[in-house]
């Protein structure tokens, strides 16, 4: 399996790709709803997976009705984190070394907010490895719409069709694929369908990343 073109640089995913978070934000979700009154399903956390906050705020009105108390909601997940910090996915230390070895610069774009991001940089001492990092709160639509992975490849001087993609859900997927980017799709809580298939390479881990750059 190869890349139809050598990339020019590599935008990272966050929750599910880079790091291994999306098992304590189910559990927090989980854990919120049922403080509140409210049962969650596996189906309806995994519509949200991958999806920013406004759009999970809508989802989870439409599920649970307007009266939902989003704000309460927000406050009980983040207080059952806590201070706890998501580990790296495997693969992702020795893949961030091999392309310091290579000269690709790398970003993020995530639909997550910046203190998260800015938490998990820090634990992980990624702040100085990053060239570029859009958050959500950098951009006018969150994924699936393209502008987080054109904002970054534009940060990262590289035109979208030179830049990989890595992902791990389906609005990712959707949005690095509309931006133009070559995308790769590494599972995590979502498994892959026909439609993310014809729109990224599927791999099992990001250590897969590697053979492709090699």
């Amino acid at each position: 399996m190869s890349l139809p073109r050598k990339p020019l640089a590599v935008v990272f995913d966050l929750d599910g790709t880079l790091i291994d978070s999306e098992s304590l934000v189910k559990e927090a979700h989980f854990a919120a709803c049922a403080k509140l009154g409210f049962a969650m399903s596996e189906a309806q956390f995994l519509s949200l997976v991958g999806m920013h906050r406004e759009a999970n705020d809508a989802q989870l009105k439409a599920y649970y009705g307007e009266d939902f108390p989003l704000e309460r909601f927000i406050a009980e997940t983040r207080a059952h984190v806590g201070d706890r910090v998501a580990p790296l996915k495997p693969g992702a230390a020795d893949l961030m070394d091999a392309l310091d070895e290579l000269r690709l610069p790398y970003g993020l774009a995530t639909s997550s907010r910046r203190p998260w991001v800015e938490r998990h940089f820090a634990a992980h001492r990624l702040t100085q490895r990053f060239h570029a990092v859009v958050t959500r709160q950098d951009c006018v639509d969150g994924k699936p719409h393209p502008e987080p992975y054109l904002n970054a490849s534009r940060l990262l001087g590289a035109a979208p069709a030179t830049v990989l993609a890595l992902e791990d859900s389906h609005a990712g997927v959707r949005s690095a694929h509309a931006a133009g980017c070559m995308t790769v799709m590494v599972p995590d809580l979502l498994a892959p369908d026909e439609e993310m298939r014809a729109k990224a390479r599927v791999l099992g881990s990001l250590r897969d990343v590697l053979t492709l750059l090699r």
